[in-house]
């Protein structure tokens, strides 16, 4: 699957994660939630299916309108039960055999689990579990999981599942499908989300609240850090198996991945990136006659920097939504004009004004680059760019596909030589304060700070063991393969 010219100068999320228990048409709502999900993971999708007797599985390289939108993918998978997951890799490789959900023969259990988040630990247990006479049939770190399950002294699914995670590091919402049995939990610190809905009384369990909303499902609650909740058509478990720790939430959910008719947390995604804009406003004004946003993802930090600056909002940059993945592969000499097959500049609301083009992040630089170009020669007076989210200087490690350090801009240059490298008039991020207080805080307590904002601070919640052991480049190796 060939990505967009955009696509590479983007931070990605792993993944999204969809299940529910006790309703007939459990594949195709299914279906239909991991659709209102594919913003998260575009490289593969699968479900897992019960129908009180038997386990039925398709997992599919490719998107839900290509893979499950077909009656005769339904009818494959029968049963009132499912759980369901889109995939973009970051641990392991993008191929068939790393597609979740997993399933597996656990004592005499069928088990499936699909996972949002990634493992800091994987390499580590890989290597004893493969020591201890494991096989691995993928390289997804969520393989662990059920290998650790396979060997536990425990006894049932869900005692064996506790048993696994609290022997894993970093991050993971994780919903599982077992016999009549339908499990949603979130490691400790809480870093990736997962709620919980209700169908006519049918548990739904969903990494955004947009996928309750396409098949008409209320929203219940959100799953708590480090709870375990488990439904069986007798009712609803909670347990609390692991150690109390301060909720670190992933910041970088409410300015890129969730979408923005999401609540997330309890919060709109769309008012908090308003929010983000107006501070960024607020923080980093320019003279200007016109703002931008960089669609999509800038467009409601845009609204928020215009609303709050009193400049007029223009679509001044159109994207082209039917370029994905079926496009030709051009040569280079085409190749060249790359980012106008996705975007182009609308010169009737640019020529002649200062522009303030309004992006959610900078990761490697180079489509910030083009971007300013093509605003320059649309005749564009000026162009100054505001970020919504302060410097990229590090790498994710909980289940975000960041490039190495190295790579990123803002851990290289400083913000007068990045704006150099860009070619801007000015250009200014929001500070993690700013942002911190856009989402409802009145800053970043230092010692303490409310959220996963490791991306941008290097505070990192958990520790890192694959990297603190000396396993980093195999992990690297990991994230780069592509089968």
């Amino acid at each position: 699957m060939a990505a967009g010219p955009f696509d590479h100068d983007k931070l990605h999320e792993e993944c999204g994660v969809f299940g529910v228990l006790g309703k007939p048409d459990a594949s195709a709502l299914t279906a239909l939630g991991l659709h209102a999900l594919q913003h998260r993971g575009q490289e593969g999708a699968g479900i897992v299916t019960y129908d009180g007797a038997h386990f039925s599985a398709e997992r599919r390289v490719g998107e839900i309108r290509d893979t499950f939108s077909s009656e005769d993918a339904i009818k494959s998978l029968p049963g009132t039960s499912a759980i369901g997951h889109v995939r973009y890799s970051t641990t392991g490789g993008s191929g068939m055999r790393n597609v979740q959900p997993l399933y597996a023969e656990i004592a005499g259990h069928g088990v499936a689990l699909a996972h949002n988040g990634n493992l800091t630990n994987s390499t580590i247990l890989r290597h004893e579990l493969s020591a201890a006479g494991s096989i691995f049939q993928s390289t997804s770190d969520t393989e662990c999981i059920l290998h650790l399950m396979a060997i536990s002294d425990q006894h049932g699914v869900v005692d064996r599942l506790a048993d696994a995670l609290r022997q894993v590091e970093g991050a993971y919402s994780l919903v599982g499908l077992g016999q009549n049995l339908l499990i949603g939990v979130r490691d400790p610190l809480g870093v990736r989300p997962l709620l919980l809905g209700s169908l006519d009384g049918a548990p739904i369990l969903a990494s955004e609240t947009c996928a309750l909303d396409i098949i008409g499902a209320k929203f219940v609650r959100d799953i708590e850090p480090g709870e375990l909740v488990v439904f069986t058509p007798e009712g609803e478990k909670s347990y609390s198996p692991f150690p109390k720790m301060k909720r670190r939430f992933c910041i970088f959910e409410y300015v890129y991945f969730a979408r923005p008719d999401s609540r997330v947390e309890g919060i709109s995604i769309y008012d908090t990136r308003k929010r983000i804009g107006a501070e960024l406003a607020r923080e980093s004004p320019a003279e200007a006659d016109v703002v931008i946003p960089v669609p999509d993802s800038g467009v409601p930090a845009a609204i928020g920097f215009a609303q709050e600056a009193h400049i007029p909002f223009e679509l001044g940059i159109i994207r082209n939504h039917y370029v994905g993945r079926t496009f030709i592969e051009p040569q280079q000499k085409v190749r060249d004009f790359g980012v106008k097959l996705k975007h182009n500049a609308n010169r009737a609301a640019i020529e002649g004004k200062r522009v303030i083009l309004v992006d959610d992040s900078i990761v490697r630089g180079t489509t910030s680059q083009k971007i300013v170009k093509m605003v320059r020669d649309a005749g564009a007076r000026e162009v100054h760019m505001r970020i919504a989210s302060p410097p990229t200087t590090n790498s994710c490690f909980y289940g975000v596909d960041t490039p190495e350090r190295e790579k990123l801009l803002a851990a290289r240059m400083d913000v007068g030589e990045m704006n150099s490298f860009i070619g801007t008039d000015s250009l200014a991020f929001i500070s993690i304060d700013g942002l911190y207080r856009a989402v409802g805080e009145p800053g970043r307590r230092a010692n303490a700070p409310q959220y996963c904002d490791a991306c941008f601070s290097g505070d990192y919640p958990t520790t890192l063991s694959d990297r603190a052991s000396g396993r980093a480049q195999v992990q690297l190796s990991l994230l780069s393969e592509r089968e």
